[in-house]
Parts: C-alpha cells; sequence; structure tokens
C-alpha cells in the first residue's frame, strides 16, 4: 500500500512535466540483463549485456539490436564513449578493459596487472589529456595510459567500495560505496584524498560532474542527491521525495539538470539547482532496476537492468 501511494504521488508531480517530456522503451532480448548505456557519435546506444557477456548496440530508429559476444567469464559492467569514438568497457568477468572499435567492431582487450586478482571493475572515466581512469570495488582504481599501453592498480583509501567515477580540471572523483567517502585523484601523483560527505553512512554511489565542476552524488543508504564544489571545499545536500528513496544513478545533462534513478519510488527523477526542485517521471513497468542513466543533448538514457529494456527521456 505504501509504495502504491508513493506512485501514485510521483505521478501527480509528473503530469505537468509529462506535456514537455516523452518517455519510451525498448525491449531487449531476454535475459540480455543491460548495466550501464552510452549514446554512440552515429546515434545509436551502446550498452553492456552483463548476464550474457556481450556489448549491445540498440539502433533507436529501428529498434535494432545487435550483441557483440566479449569472451568467455565476460561480465560487463560499464560502457562509455571514448574520444576515439569507441566504446570502452569495464569487464569484471575478465578483469580487463575493452576497447571495441565502432566501425569494425574488433576487440582490443587490457588485462589488469594480475589476472588471478580480480577487482569487481566497475566504471570508468576519460581526463581531459585523454588517459582513462576506472574504478574496481573491490576496492581499487587504476589508471589506463592509451600512449603506452601502461595500466596502474591503486589501493584505495578504507578498502572495498569504489563506484562510480568522473573527472574535472580539479582532479579525478570516484564514489565509494562501501568505504562512504568522495574520493579525488590527484591525476599527477595518482594519490586519492577522501572527502567525507556530511551524512553518515550516505553510501555514495555514483558521481558526475556539471559544466562548473561541481560533483553530483546518488547517496543510495540515505536517498539523497548531493553535491560537492571542490572550489569552496563545500557540501549540499537534498533528500528525494517519497518515504524510501533510494538514489542509485547520477547523471547531469547538457543544460546542467540532475537527473536521478530512484529505485524506492520506481521512477527517474529530474533536479533543477535553480529552484532546487524535483520532477518525477514514473518508469512503465514496476521494478525497472535502473541502474545508470547517460544521455546526449534532448535526451536521458537508463538500462533498466531487471526488465531487459532501455528507456529514454526527452529533456527538451
Amino acid at each position: 500500500m505504501k509504495r502504491l501511494l508513493i506512485s501514485l504521488l510521483l505521478l501527480l508531480a509528473a503530469q505537468t512535466a509529462r506535456g514537455a517530456s516523452e518517455m519510451r522503451e525498448y525491449a531487449l532480448p531476454a535475459g540480455t540483463g543491460p548495466h550501464d548505456v552510452a549514446p554512440a557519435a552515429d546515434g545509436a546506444i551502446w550498452f553492456t549485456a552483463q548476464r550474457q557477456g556481450a556489448l549491445g548496440r540498440l539502433d533507436p530508429a529501428t529498434g535494432k539490436v545487435d550483441l557483440l559476444a566479449l569472451g568467455e567469464e565476460s561480465a560487463p559492467h560499464g560502457v562509455i564513449l571514448g574520444p576515439d569514438g569507441a566504446a570502452w568497457v569495464t569487464d569484471g568477468g575478465l578483469n580487463a578493459i575493452l576497447r571495441v572499435d565502432g566501425t569494425t567492431r574488433a576487440v582490443k582487450r587490457f588485462p589488469l596487472p594480475d589476472p588471478g586478482d580480480p577487482v569487481d571493475l566497475n566504471t570508468a572515466v576519460f581526463d581531459r589529456s585523454g588517459t582513462l581512469w576506472f574504478t574496481g570495488q573491490s576496492g581499487v582504481y587504476g589508471r589506463l595510459d592509451l600512449r603506452s599501453g601502461a595500466l596502474r592498480i591503486w589501493k584505495a583509501p578504507r578498502g572495498a567500495g569504489p563506484y562510480g567515477i568522473t573527472a574535472t580540471a580539479a582532479g579525478i572523483f570516484y564514489a565509494s560505496l562501501a568505504g562512504n567517502y568522495l574520493g579525488r585523484i590527484d591525476p599527477a601523483t595518482g594519490a586519492a584524498q577522501v572527502i567525507a560527505p556530511p551524512t553518515p553512512r550516505a553510501g555514495p554511489r555514483r558521481a558526475w560532474a556539471d559544466s562548473r565542476g561541481a560533483i553530483w552524488v546518488s547517496e543510495w543508504n540515505d536517498g539523497t542527491l548531493a553535491r560537492y564544489d571542490p572550489a569552496e571545499r563545500g557540501w549540499k545536500t537534498w533528500r528525494l521525495p517519497g518515504a524510501q528513496p533510494q538514489a542509485y544513478a547520477v547523471y547531469v545533462d547538457d543544460r546542467d539538470k540532475i537527473w536521478v534513478s530512484d529505485w524506492g519510488a520506481n521512477a527517474i527523477l529530474r533536479f533543477d539547482p535553480a529552484d532546487e526542485r524535483f520532477t518525477a517521471f514514473p518508469l512503465p513497468h514496476p521494478d525497472a532496476g535502473v541502474r545508470q542513466l547517460n544521455g546526449r543533448k534532448g535526451e536521458v538514457w537508463g538500462a533498466e537492468s531487471a526488465l531487459d529494456r532501455l528507456v529514454v527521456v526527452g529533456t527538451e
């Protein structure tokens, strides 16, 4: 009854926004298990098919889905679009970073230094120099130098937990779910600084930088959206609406609007920093499990991991 009431309230809150924004779902093959998404330059959407050990590609114009097998024991987690136009994948099953050519679909593997020591690879980001940084939830973060091919791993403060990661001019920032902190990596030395959130046991899960360099963090345990300003070294938090919010994914669009997937309400929320208000977009089917958000101008994409679907919300 409580969940139904929350959903009804969110639906009412979203009615005005629905007139200006559209939501659409795309069905994927059964058993795909999509985890992360990344819009490609040609209009397609890359996604990791975690349960099938594959990288998927959706053509939104036709609904056609192609799956590229990544290898035996593959379990891809994250995918991002690189400055070279390729899809870059963090594969926890293979314990390697993968580059998938957008045209030829050729796969190049960059194994971690100790292939026998799986680190539960999670997400990756390119810094402004074109270096790839990534996290491993077992308690590490790392760097791949694309010029030399050198790959290095560091032990994270507080052990297990590194998850979402983002890059700014002030450094590389990652969210530690189990460690309960935001980490700042110095690109020059690789050393990580612990930045504790104001919320006890917040459970930072994902992180995304806005155009001003502020870091937006989804706090899973507390159901809050947080912002850390590196220039002011200060935090601000907003609790998501509803009785039992669970903030999983966070994404900042081209207009600096913040998008959050709320598992508690089974909805995607938009937050406007200007008026500090949330707008809810309830998902069409229950228990969708949107684990990641990404986007491009006019669109926010999510992976409905529990339903084998991708979802897109118009932002105009």
